[in-house]
């Protein structure tokens, strides 16, 4: 009898340490795909694997408006932004537009708003209205006016809405500073997307358009302008990366005409035309020293993929044929994502693709694990995948997550529904899943109900 609960306290222990352990190490989700832009956490029992509207659902909470920013988490408080309008509009839905977008702005008074809930209970600790006022640019028809994600850095909260303006609140919800952004033309009137990030003590972001492209940083206490670098590109969506290295900070872009690194201070390092795709929105990030960087517009023939190696300086584009060089580890011709942006875990390299399939490499190699397979007809993404406990995690338009586990072989373990448009990609601390759909947020977790 002794010995069997001696047993029970030492497996309980065991359990509690592990959970400690993985709480600790994804704490905080401050930016989108979390703190490395990676979407993968260690694992944690507490993750759920399965749920539906009822589920493993700790809470979940109405979000008035549209938005298809991530959940964002620091501490025991989730950010999120959204866009409500004084009169109904087009409401957006999934699927693919084939270049169509909208020709004028909704003529209607919209509400930029962002919301501080309670990550125990999803109450609405605070909430504010940023802007008011009518559109003055069109966005596309799946999009919203409140695309961008949030960024922390725990001290400060930055609210991007990319033709308005940047917002920086503190945590307790008290509006520090804000700084203008003048509402360029882009490609049909999408509008902007790229999420901002931190890197120090600044706040960076990109704003490509069809006028006066750039990058520019912000002083995070006092929002007064660091740097700003023009950028010759005009159709790219994609949120840049902070890549620490060998005691190197970068600064990594993607962008249809070169991909680029700046330094903290906006100094070109390297670039490299990458015959991107037309439209280039998946973000970059690294895993194991390997920046990975990929565009795919469905009906571009070119969607590249490249894996780069750390410390490159100047022009580092392959010569004609080649497909790597001293700088890039591997590429692939036409294999990119169109909205998605690809999860490396446990050594593979998996690419989601919005019309329902996917394929899996290799990570260090490139080589094929397997190609396009589909999914059950019918799914399409934009939300980007993550991982944890051993799964792959993949979440349709119509809030089906199929859960793969990790393997050679493709395989839907199950499908969890929600049953409503979901867009955003997702995010994970202390032991929950955070999903946002068209309406509102899901907390998901194993350990509470």
């Amino acid at each position: 009898m002794i010995r069997q609960i001696a047993c029970s306290l030492l497996w309980l222990s065991v359990v509690l340490v592990a959970m400690r352990g993985s709480a600790g190490a994804q704490e905080n989700w401050p930016r989108f795909r979390g703190a490395d832009g990676t979407g993968v956490v260690e694992d944690d029992p507490r993750l759920p694997e399965v749920w539906d509207p009822e589920t493993n659902v700790v809470w979940k909470a109405k979000i008035p408006g549209r938005g298809w920013g991530s959940p964002i988490v620091w501490g025991d408080k989730v950010f999120v932004s959204a866009v409500h309008s004084d009169e109904e509009y087009e409401a957006p839905k999934g699927g693919l537009y084939l270049g169509q977008g909208r020709g004028e702005p909704p003529d209607s008074v919209h509400h930029w708003m962002v919301y501080c809930l309670s990550l125990k209970d999803g109450e609405v600790l605070w909430k504010h209205e940023a802007h008011t006022g009518k559109p003055e640019v069109p966005r596309h028809p799946k999009n919203t006016y409140a695309a961008e994600t949030p960024t922390t850095d725990g001290e400060r909260l930055y609210v991007l809405f990319g033709d308005v303006g940047l917002y920086c609140y503190d945590l307790d919800g008290q509006l520090l500073w804000t700084h203008k952004i003048e509402p360029k033309k882009t490609l049909y009137g999408y509008g902007a997307a790229a999420s901002p990030i931190v890197q120090g003590d600044q706040v960076i972001f990109v704003y490509d358009n069809l006028e006066e492209s750039y990058i520019a940083a912000l002083d995070a206490r006092t929002g007064e302008p660091r740097w700003r670098v023009e950028r010759d590109e005009t159709k790219s969506w994609s949120t840049p990366l902070v890549w620490q290295h060998d005691g190197a900070t970068e600064i990594v872009t993607t962008g249809e005409k070169e991909n680029r690194s700046y330094s903290p201070e906006g100094e070109l390092l390297w670039h490299f035309d990458g015959r991107m795709s037309v439209l280039t929105i998946p973000s970059p990030f690294v895993v194991d020293d390997l920046l990975y960087i990929t565009s795919g517009y469905f009906q571009d023939n070119k969607r590249p993929v490249f894996a780069v190696r750390p410390g490159a300086r100047g022009d580092i584009a392959l010569e004609q044929g080649e497909t790597s060089n001293e700088a890039i580890a591997w590429s692939l011709e036409k294999m990119g994502p169109y909205n998605t942006s690809p999860i490396v875990y446990r050594g593979y390299y998996y690419t989601l693709l919005d019309r329902g399939m996917i394929t899996c490499h290799d990570a260090k190699t490139g080589e094929l694990v397997y190609d396009r397979t589909r999914f059950p007809q019918g799914a399409t993404f934009t939300a980007s995948p993550w991982a944890y406990n051993g799964k792959v995690f993949f979440l349709d338009e119509d809030g089906d997550t199929y859960v793969m586990p990790v393997s050679k072989e493709f395989e839907i373990e199950r499908t969890n529904p929600l049953d409503e448009l979901c867009i955003a990609t997702p995010a994970i601390a202390q032991g929950k899943l955070l999903i946002r759909t068209a309406s509102q947020v899901y907390c998901l977790s194993n350990a509470e109900k």
